[in-house]
């Protein structure tokens, strides 16, 4: 049965305290307090920089049983190195303790800079390097280098499926190829609301979907009306029953592989104006029933 997880991008931020968090929290548990109010959280963490094998351990330990993590890849990776010769970061950001989330760990972020262009050799390479379980991800683990000071010292013994999206922000990959490339793959692309910012696509290209709500009227603050989180919740129940929704957003005419059902993931991360935890709340709301 497919399942819809709807949470939030990140949970460390100021003007969340004393309005989502209750004022006489300490810092130290808002994780834990953030995971009792939605079932998945982004970690952006990674994002910036490699992250030492005991804060993973600590955000596994924060959180309860079934929580799902999803872990956004290094901009080491997509906006420095921009894609070239990546093998050894990459190998040091499955090192650096990510694995340890276990169970907990979900979805792999990948997001790419505005000025980032399609290319087909250059994004099939790295989409062939990516590990699609955790087994392959401790065999490229293993290449890690010098670069990386903390090195997780072990890895979970059993293995599990390893699912990443990636999220573009450049009118060019607007192309039916790059659906297809995703496709052959099995990779999602995520489903970017953005303030008309950046494209918005919601071409089905893995077998579960990946969604970021970064604001409808202003990008990281507007909050959505209750007629926008109507709509959400109808095109995730469509995507939930292997489906696509009326009115989708496609660069290519062609259908996906037929899947009788789909598992959603939605953050929000319109973070800026403290709507984020609340419209997550409210989505999920919507969606009871349908997980």
């Amino acid at each position: 049965m497919a399942k819809s997880r709807i949470g939030i991008s990140g949970w460390r931020y100021a003007p969340w305290r004393g309005k989502f968090y209750p004022a006489s929290l300490v810092q130290r548990d808002e994780l834990h307090y953030a995971s009792r109010q939605v079932p998945t959280i982004e970690i952006n963490g990674s994002f910036y920089s490699l992250q030492r094998p005991e804060s993973y351990a600590q955000w596994h330990e924060q959180t309860p049983r079934g929580f799902v993590f999803a872990v956004k890849g290094p901009r080491f990776i997509t906006h420095v190195l921009r894609l070239r010769e990546i093998e050894r970061p990459m190998a040091n950001f499955f090192a650096s303790g990510v694995l340890n989330l276990g169970p907990k760990l979900g979805p792999m972020l990948w997001q790419f800079p505005p000025n980032f262009r399609y290319d087909r050799k250059q994004f099939g390479d790295f989409l062939a390097l990516l590990p699609r379980t955790t087994k392959r991800a401790v065999q490229l683990a293993a290449k890690h280098d010098n670069h990386l000071k903390h090195p997780a010292e072990s890895f979970p013994e059993t293995s599990h499926r390893l699912r990443h999206a990636v999220e573009i922000r450049h009118d060019s990959f607007v192309d039916p190829d790059f659906i297809a490339l995703l496709r052959q793959h099995g990779v999602a692309l995520v489903v970017a609301d953005t303030a008309g910012k950046w494209p918005l696509l919601e071409d089905v290209t893995a077998g579960f979907m990946y969604l970021r709500l970064h604001g409808d009227k202003k990008l990281y603050a507007s909050g959505y009306s209750d007629e926008a989180l109507d709509d959400w919740a109808r095109r995730i129940r469509a995507w939930m029953r292997g489906s696509q929704p009326r009115g989708a957003r496609r660069a290519s005419s062609d259908p996906p592989p037929a899947r009788k059902s789909r598992d959603v993931y939605c953050y929000f991360d319109n973070d800026m104006k403290v709507k984020a935890p609340f419209d997550a709340i409210r989505l999920r709301a919507r969606l009871d029933g349908c997980s």
